[in-house]
């Protein structure tokens, strides 16, 4: 959903590595300035420093949340910084995947997330809830042959995994860090 700034808030997309800014409707990190935003990390000066950065002498807040800014000023949040999986240099946004992976008819709930891999330091793997309708029917190999031909090769999940359920928070929201501790244990 939409939103532009609050009165008084200075709100930027940048690249997260460059820090530059990126131009309109460009992916980046969002980054905010305003009396609004926190003055730092209580007695970890390091993490402070870590999270804000300086431009045109004013002191910006890293989000953290990846977004875009659209020509009218509506910002657009996407997915967050912390999800983006490196594959072989290739930035693969999970956020992305999964709503390209919820096309197919037989996918009823996604999660992707980074497993390891040997070559490529990081792969994606995706955590997928059947529809009743297609369980036994469809295979980890079905669901890649799918992405392979709907997305960008970096971004295929190499790796499928079925779950009956996803873990979700009280409010309903997917629990990706609880699978990515998972994966990574």
């Amino acid at each position: 959903m939409p939103g532009v700034p609050f009165m008084s808030c200075d709100a930027r997309v940048i690249d997260p590595e460059t820090l530059e800014e990126v131009a309109a409707g460009e992916q980046g990190e969002i980054i905010v300035h305003g009396p609004m935003v926190f003055d730092g990390y209580w007695k970890r000066p390091e993490a402070t420093a870590a999270a804000f950065i300086e431009r045109e002498g004013k002191r910006f807040f890293r989000t953290g949340d990846l977004g875009r800014c659209d020509a009218d000023g509506y910002f657009f949040l996407t997915d967050r910084l912390k999800r983006m999986i490196n594959a072989s240099g290739f930035k693969v946004w999970p956020a992305e995947v999964e709503a390209l992976m919820f096309r197919h008819p037989a996918i009823r709930e996604a999660c992707v997330i980074s497993a390891h891999d040997s070559y490529r330091g990081e792969t994606v793997k995706a955590v997928v809830v059947l529809r009743a309708s297609h369980r036994g029917q469809v295979t980890e190999q079905d669901i890649v042959a799918w992405c392979r031909e709907h997305m960008a090769v970096y971004k295929v999940p190499r790796i499928v995994e079925f779950a009956d359920a996803l873990p979700k928070s009280g409010s309903g929201k997917v629990m990706w860090r609880l699978l990515q501790a998972k994966e990574g244990a």
